[in-house]
C-alpha cells in the first residue's frame, strides 16, 4: 500500500498526477489519500501529525510525505525505513517526530534520478517513482545517512492547533496520554474541560478529548471550535 500525505489540496491537478505516476510504476498497488490538506508550507505541523496517523496502516506501507516549500533547493531527498514502514520525502524536518519516536530506523539519501526531473514538482517526478519501487520491494540507488536528521529543539508534544477538520474540531500536537483527564485547557480566554465523548457535555459546550488517533482535540458538541472559540491553525494553548 502507498499512502499520500501532502499539502497539495484536493483541487487542481497535483494529486491526480501523483496517482497517475503510481499507477504507471506500481500497477495494482492500492493508493490511499491520507492527507492532502496539511496546512500549507507548515513543516512542523506535518511532522507532529504524521506519526499519529500511521498506526492503522499495515507494515510495509510506503508513505509519500510532501510538504516541501524548499523544493528545488539543497535539501536532500530521503527514504526512511522506520519500524517496518517506509517514508519518502524531503529532508526538511517533516520526519522529525517519526524518527524521534522510532524503535528501529534506517535512513537513506536517494541518489537515483529519473530521466526527466522538474525543478518544482519532486513529489510527482522523484518521490512517487521511488515510492512505487519501494512498494515493489526495490530500494533505488541510495546511500545510508549516518547522521539522522532530527531537530532536537522541537518539544515532544506541541501545544498548538495543527489542523482544523471539516467539523471545526481543532487537532493539536499533544498526545492525549500526556495530559491528565482533570486538565482544563486555556485558549483565547476560554476554559475547556475534558470529556471522554461529546455526549458528556451539553450541546454547544466546548471540551477537549483524546481523539481516535491519540491526539488532544478541542471540539464543541454539535458546533465548531473554529467558529465558537475563534480557533485557527497555529494557535497555542496551555493548561
Amino acid at each position: 500500500m502507498i499512502a499520500l500525505f501532502t499539502d497539495f489540496g484536493s483541487a487542481g491537478p497535483y494529486v491526480g498526477q501523483l496517482h497517475a505516476v503510481l499507477n504507471m510504476n506500481a500497477p495494482g498497488t492500492p493508493v490511499v489519500d491520507l492527507f492532502h490538506d496539511v496546512p500549507r508550507y507548515d513543516i512542523r505541523a506535518a511532522a507532529y501529525l504524521l506519526p499519529a496517523y500511521i498506526s492503522i496502516f499495515p507494515l510495509q506501507t510506503v508513505f509519500i510525505c510532501v510538504v516541501d516549500p524548499g523544493v528545488g533547493g539543497d535539501r536532500r531527498p530521503l527514504a526512511l525505513e522506520v519500524d517496518g514502514r517506509w517514508y519518502v520525502g524531503p529532508d526538511n524536518g517533516i520526519f522529525n517526530l517519526v524518527l524521534r519516536r522510532a524503535r528501529q530506523r534506517a535512513v537513506y539519501e536517494i541518489c537515483w534520478r529519473p530521466p526527466t526531473l522538474s525543478e518544482s514538482f519532486h513529489g510527482r517526478d522523484l518521490f512517487a517513482p521511488v515510492a512505487a519501487r519501494l512498494a515493489q520491494g526495490v530500494l533505488p540507488e541510495s546511500r545510508p545517512v549516518t547522521q539522522v536528521p532530527v531537530v532536537d529543539d522541537w518539544p515532544d508534544d506541541l501545544a498548538r492547533v495543527l489542523y482544523i477538520d471539516g467539523y471545526g474540531n481543532a487537532i493539536s500536537g499533544v498526545r492525549s496520554q500526556q495530559l491528565p483527564v482533570d486538565s482544563v485547557l486555556r485558549v483565547h480566554g476560554h476554559t475547556v474541560p475534558h470529556a471522554r465523548v461529546f455526549s458528556e457535555v451539553s450541546r454547544g459546550q466546548a471540551c477537549w478529548y483524546g481523539n481516535a488517533n491519540g491526539l488532544v482535540e478541542i471540539a464543541v458538541n454539535q458546533g465548531s471550535a473554529r467558529h465558537e472559540l475563534g480557533l485557527l491553525e497555529g494557535d497555542g494553548f496551555d493548561w
